[in-house]
């Protein structure tokens, strides 16, 4: 019998003093590993942050390109600076802001090059070491003998330098260094001995991206010299889109340590100023740490589990930290905020965010915060309702009050519906009941022919299939919302629309598929081969695509010719092989037959079989991709993390379920690896989980007890789990009965 790995959290902190002090408790911090993703095209954060915070503190390295959208990767060993924002597991890289990189000796004020290092400030590091935990971060700089360590608050950096004694001290703070962006204007300027202030305006993924700072030293600046570019200037300010600057400490004779408070603020430097002062007003750089680690010991503790092995831990909490890093803080301590509409708005009702990725995380990362961060799902959609009012229509993909347009469909839709539906309070839903309508009326990114057509012309617009799927998933979320309100008209006409995703089925080929007209569908076709951002699809395929309607899986059944062709389908998207083409995205990955699970839209596809009464095959697939797919190595994650939608996937499969409608209110049960989960819920009830005889062999649910009592439906209800309560979950080898009668098997209805 293997040993249990029993887990609890003091929410007691033992006492404060060097951050490696050891705790009276197991601390459930210890078991989040952030290398895991950094290999492959993961493209996460490593760094200092806290949950959700505006600074994601960490080092970036020389290299650029695709698998440095979050500015390091396991592969690269150099350092060019510590920057005060990143992204975590986009397809896309940007941000990198606010860069200071710590050196000795003499100035050097270009970062340099591969071809002639000795020309550059950049210094090599090694993976051994660095000391990476949430919220802390430490290396040490090969060049310069510097022991770099951060740690931060919700929207201030901490850096604590510790230079080699004798040595000049410097810190180096580049104003046109950014992960995929370029400067447009920047600003620098000493205010006294021991404070700078500035800005850094850039263009890149966020067409027009601002961020002011402001930073305190702890030893007065000796010197400080500014630059335009690599040229020398004269005072003590410096506005050029070249902007950097070189402050220089008293030299020592012995081992000198700096400590520097950076605060961030999208609206001024006084604002920046402020954070700080509100936010760590002393000097007590392991206090900030040990403040961290709380904070984030705290969230994990959301939900505790037990596990048979630490690499399930491992990938537990790592998984669960990943969907903490966004949507990240938007606003400064006196609730002022940069607008979309390119405005400074004041609100203190709320907590404004920034970091949307929506086409992603509307799939389970939005339900799993419904469960695990009740208290901050009202932030997210008041945040989305302003964006509303400022730019006329809900966010697609929202950055730094830029609006991105990046990927299809309005996928905020069902994140306002889902909340809604499920009983949130906080926002006001009138207003959100006209901002979802009035997104999805548009004429905007081929609703135009949504409403005069029911489907988007495939020439008229590239990925046509794909974003009509995804805006009858919008349309279906918008009818339930309509009954609810007693808006029968709009029910009835979005309900229509919501049948859309049927236009785009090709009984002949039995996929669906671009069609140009009525009754014409585009050619040469394909089901395999994929044209990344050319063809009908958004990375993927027809094979992928055909599965994508989670809304209304009993009317995809129908569209397939019943539940014996769908299954027939369904076990072929498993099996069959074929060539994707020279020019499909990298993020069709974790292939099983032609399903994808690195990336979204295939998501749910593998709970499919328990709507057709078989849901040992969801157990069979679930179980190999948890096992299989998700791993401790820093290639553990399949695909792109997609700003916590792979991990939160993660983290409900291995509970025992997951949300395939993203707005009803279910969830279809698959197969748990877990032991046992406690669920802390707002009301200060929990719901737990016990799995009983679960081990790899055992992988198949034989029966449940919910609340003492059996319970033989293969979903669970929002409404339950938000109750409190127990569920006793039974495991066994073989496939039996257990959600395979018609009654009990999951429906698209809601709640």
């Amino acid at each position: 019998m293997k040993q249990k790995f029993i887990l609890f959290i003091s929410f007691i902190a033992s006492g404060f003093g060097a951050l490696a002090q050891k705790q009276a408790s197991p601390r459930l911090t210890q078991y989040v590993d952030q290398y895991i993703g950094t290999g492959f095209h993961g493209h996460v954060f490593v760094g200092a942050n806290v949950p959700f915070g505006a600074v994601q503190l960490g080092p970036t390295n020389i290299s650029k390109g695709w698998d440095w959208c979050s500015g390091y990767h396991i592969s690269d060993s150099i350092i060019i600076g510590f920057q005060h924002t990143h992204l975590s597991g986009t397809g896309i890289g940007d941000l990198g802001d606010i860069s200071f990189m710590p050196t000795t000796g003499r100035v050097i004020i270009n970062k340099g090059t591969l071809a002639d290092p000795s020309s550059g400030y950049f210094s090599l590091f090694s993976h051994k070491d660095e000391i990476v935990k949430p919220g802390y971060y430490a290396v040490k700089l090969k060049k310069y003998n510097i022991k770099a360590e951060l740690t931060v608050s919700t929207r201030v950096g901490y850096h604590r330098y510790t230079y080699p004694a004798g040595e000049q001290a410097n810190v180096i703070i580049d104003l046109t260094e950014g992960v995929a962006d370029r400067t447009t204007d920047a600003y620098i300027k000493q205010k006294d001995k021991y404070t700078i202030e500035g800005y850094r305006f850039s263009r890149g993924w966020a067409a027009d991206q601002r961020i002011y700072f402001t930073a305190v030293f702890s030893k007065p600046i000796e010197k400080f010299a500014v630059y335009d570019s690599t040229a020398l200037k004269q005072g003590v300010e410096m506005n050029s889109k070249n902007a950097r600057c070189a402050i220089t400490f008293a030299k020592s004779n012995l081992p000198e340590r700096v400590e520097i408070k950076v605060g961030i603020s999208p609206v001024g430097c006084a604002n920046a100023l402020q954070n700080i002062k509100a936010e760590i007003p002393g000097w007590n750089f392991n206090q900030t740490a040990t403040n961290a680690d709380l904070a984030w010991n705290k969230e994990l503790g959301r939900i505790t589990i037990k596990a048979d092995s630490l690499s399930q831990l491992k990938k537990f909490y790592t998984a669960l930290y990943h969907t903490m890093i966004a949507p990240s803080t938007f606003n400064d301590v006196n609730g002022e905020y940069w607008g979309t509409d390119k405005k400074v708005h004041k609100d203190g009702a709320f907590k404004n965010l920034t970091t949307f990725s929506l086409w992603d995380t509307y799939r389970s990362a939005n339900p799993l915060y419904t469960i695990m961060q009740p208290d901050r799902v009202p932030d997210m959609i008041n945040t989305m309702l302003n964006i509303y009012k400022q730019q006329g229509r809900l966010p697609v993909w929202h950055l730094m009050a830029n609006e991105t347009n990046t990927m299809v469909g309005n996928s905020a839709v069902p994140v306002i519906v889902d909340a809604y539906l499920k009983g949130f309070k906080g926002f006001d839903a009138k207003f959100a009941y006209e901002a979802v309508k009035a997104t999805q009326m548009q004429d905007l990114r081929g609703l135009k022919y949504v409403k005069e057509l029911g489907f988007i012309p495939a020439d008229s617009s590239r990925e046509s299939v794909a974003m009509g799927l995804e805006y009858s998933i919008n349309d279906w979320c918008i009818a339930q919302m309509a009954k609810k309100l007693g808006k029968m008209d709009d029910y009835q006409y979005f309900s229509g629309r919501a049948k859309n995703y049927q236009k785009y089925f090709d009984p002949q080929t039995r996929f669906m598929r671009g069609k140009v007209s009525a009754d014409t569908w585009r050619t040469p076709f394909s089901p395999f081969e994929s044209r990344h951002e050319k063809d009908d699809y958004t990375e993927g395929n027809a094979w992928q695509y055909t599965w994508l309607v989670p809304q209304d899986v009993e009317g995809l059944i129908t569209l397939l010719g019943g539940e014996k062709p769908f299954i027939k389908k369904l076990d072929s998207l498993f099996m069959v092989s074929g060539d994707l083409g020279a020019e499909h995205s990298p993020d069709i990955s974790g292939l099983i037959g032609q399903y994808a699970h690195g990336n979204e839209p295939s998501h749910h596809i593998t709970y499919l079989y328990a709507y057709v009464g078989q849901p040992w095959k969801t157990a069979d697939k679930v179980r190999y991709i948890l096992n299989n797919f998700y791993t401790t190595k820093a290639d553990g994650i399949i695909g792109n993390e997609d700003v916590g939608q792979m991990s939160a996937w993660y983290v409900l499969s291995s509970l025992g379920f997951y949300p395939v409608n993203p707005a009803n209110g279910n969830y279809v049960f698959g197969s748990p690896t877990i032991n046992s989960a406690v669920i802390q819920l707002p009301s200060g009830k929990s719901f737990t989980i016990t799995v009983k005889n679960n081990s790899a062999k055992n992988k198949y649910i034989s029966s449940m007890v919910l609340d003492g009592k059996p319970y033989s439906k293969n979903y669970l209800k929002h409404t339950d789990l938000v109750a409190g309560g127990t569920l006793v979950i039974t495991m066994t080898d073989k496939p039996g009965k257990f959600g395979t009668a018609p009654a009990d098997r999951p429906r698209s209805v809601t709640f």
